[in-house]
Order: structure tokens, then C-alpha cells, then sequence
């Protein structure tokens, strides 16, 4: 079986320069991804914030970030691993549903997905109206009004987005005000399509047989509740880790974030993290990126030093 030098499990754009420095480095590198690489970035309109563009679109950058690997000699494969542990002689093992692979170091870069807000009707209506990707599935409410659930970065820049299909969009937060930068703010409250709602939360999704027709809102202020009429539901309240296939190991905090010293190393030796997996305060292309290059290094000074 081969032995890689280094196995970077998520093709975002912390996994993909991971992976670029590695291989630049001279080591075996294999890439696994279970879906299109690019991660969160394929779900994203607009990018406006990364350094070289002034405006492109996440499945473009997502493209032009994995293009080079190749040339670089990164061997690509695809599957949900199931576990990452590590061998009696200190290498380690990453199984995935249908294969098994040996290396001597690991670079976790599997990203966080969406929280759901966890109320009556969200999973039933889900691919009914219900959604947590707009460039996904905007296109699919034109002329309708449409719900953005959050207040951050993501909301605001995705209800945005929407303005472009719906007849109108209504922006709802638990909070008096919004935590989004204030560039993107500015945007929102400029936008004549764009309306707010504060201090409220959904209670319930509502729907016939075919789809979802509104919401139960109640105010945490009063506590009142009051139904309104929606033809989609987008939900930016947060992210959860992806990290159930290394809980075993004790590298997580309680809430699932793995936990990594400046050189993204993990309590396990040769186990690294980067991206929105980690235990940080902002996540960021631009930081998932910076943390690759990190791990990259970390990765080839570990396998000389252990050779």
C-alpha cells in the first residue's frame, strides 16, 4: 500500500494550498474530497474580498486555485472518510467508506456546514423552499418573497444576491442590529428590495404539500408571534465543524472545533488542521489560505525531522 507524505482531507481553499506547499515541497500528497473542490466557496455569488480580484465568482476562484495541483504532482481522491487514527508506528490511517490510506502526516480541512435553526417544518419543507446555499437555488424563487434568516457577513451578502430573483426580501435577526461589516450593511439598507425585521426569531416553517408558504415569527422582546407569508426560507445562523470523524482523537474543543498550536499542529503529532475546522475567530478565505501555507511548511519540517 503507499505510504503518502501527507493525506490534506478537503479540497477548500485552505486544503488546496495545503496541498500546493506540500507538493511544492517535494512530498507524496494526496488530496480527498467527498464533493467538487472549492468547499464553501462553490456556494458563494461574489467574492470581493480576495486579494488580486475585485470581484469573482466562488466556483471560478474554486477552479483557479485547484488547477495548478496537478502540475504539482497531487494525486486526487474522492470519499466521506469515516475515521482518522493513527498506528502503532506513528503513522496514520484514513478510511473512507470504500478505501483505506497510510500516511505519515495528516492536514484536516474539512470545513463547518451550515446550521439549521432546529424548528418544526426547517427538514420537512427542506428542498421545498427551505435552503442554505442562495446561489444554489435562488433562480428558483423569482417574483417571490423571500426570508434570509442571520445577521452576519453571509446573510446579509446572500440576501443581497437574492434581490436579483425575488420580488422582495426580508432580512431577519435575533438582534437590533446587524453584525455584518458595514460596507455590506450600507449595501442592504440602500437596497430598496430589502426589508428587516429585528429582535425575532422563526418559530415554525410553514407549508402546503408542494412547498413552504411562510413562517412563524415571534418577537423575543414581547414574545408575540405572527405569521407571514414567504415563498423561500434561506438560513445563515451559524456553522457547525465537521469533525465527527476525529472526535476519538482529543483534538476538539466541546463544541467540535478542532483546537491547533501557530503551526496549525494538533494535540496529535503530525495531525494539523486548517480553515473554518479550527477553533479561531474569523474564517475567512483569506485566513484558510494563510493557515495552508502554514501547514504546508509544518508538514515537510515534521516528515525531516522525523525521518
Amino acid at each position: 500500500m503507499t505510504l503518502y507524505d501527507t493525506v490534506v482531507i478537503g479540497a477548500g481553499p485552505g486544503g488546496m494550498t495545503a496541498a500546493m506547499y506540500a507538493a511544492r515541497s517535494e512530498l507524496k500528497v494526496l488530496l480527498l474530497e467527498r464533493g467538487a473542490p472549492g468547499g464553501q466557496m462553490n456556494n458563494t455569488a461574489e467574492i470581493e474580498n480576495y486579494p488580486g480580484y475585485g470581484t469573482i465568482m466562488g466556483p471560478e476562484l474554486s477552479m483557479k486555485m485547484h488547477e495548478p495541483l496537478e502540475g504539482l504532482g497531487v494525486e486526487n481522491a474522492y470519499g466521506i472518510v469515516q475515521s482518522v487514527s493513527v498506528n502503532p508506528d506513528g503513522t496514520k490511517k484514513i478510511t473512507t467508506e470504500d478505501a483505506e490510506f497510510d500516511t505519515k502526516t495528516v492536514i484536516i480541512a474539512t470545513g463547518a456546514n451550515h446550521r439549521h435553526l432546529g424548528v418544526p417544518g426547517e427538514e420537512e419543507y427542506g428542498a421545498r423552499g427551505v435552503s442554505y446555499c442562495a446561489v444554489c437555488d435562488g433562480a428558483f424563487f423569482r417574483n417571490q418573497e423571500i426570508l434570509v434568516v442571520g445577521g452576519g457577513d453571509s446573510a446579509v451578502e446572500e440576501a443581497l444576491f437574492l434581490t436579483r430573483f425575488g420580488q422582495s426580501v426580508t432580512i431577519l435577526h435575533r438582534r437590533d442590529e446587524l453584525r455584518a461589516q458595514k460596507i455590506i450593511q450600507d449595501r442592504a439598507f440602500a437596497n430598496d428590495k430589502i426589508s428587516f425585521i429585528w429582535d425575532s426569531t422563526v418559530e415554525e416553517v410553514l407549508g402546503n404539500d408542494m412547498k413552504i408558504t411562510g413562517v412563524k415569527i415571534r418577537n423575543l422582546k414581547t414574545g408575540e408571534i405572527t405569521e407571514k407569508d414567504f415563498g423561500g426560507l434561506f438560513v445563515y445562523v451559524g456553522l457547525d465543524p465537521m469533525t465527527e470523524t476525529v472526535q476519538d482523537l482529543g483534538i476538539t474543543d466541546e463544541a467540535g472545533w478542532i483546537i491547533t498550536d501557530d503551526h496549525m499542529q494538533t494535540a496529535v503529532e503530525g495531525i494539523y488542521a486548517v480553515g473554518d475546522v479550527r477553533q479561531k475567530d474569523l474564517r475567512q478565505i483569506t485566513t484558510a489560505v494563510g493557515e495552508g501555507a502554514t501547514a504546508g511548511q509544518a508538514v515537510y519540517k515534521y516528515i525531516t525531522e522525523n525521518a
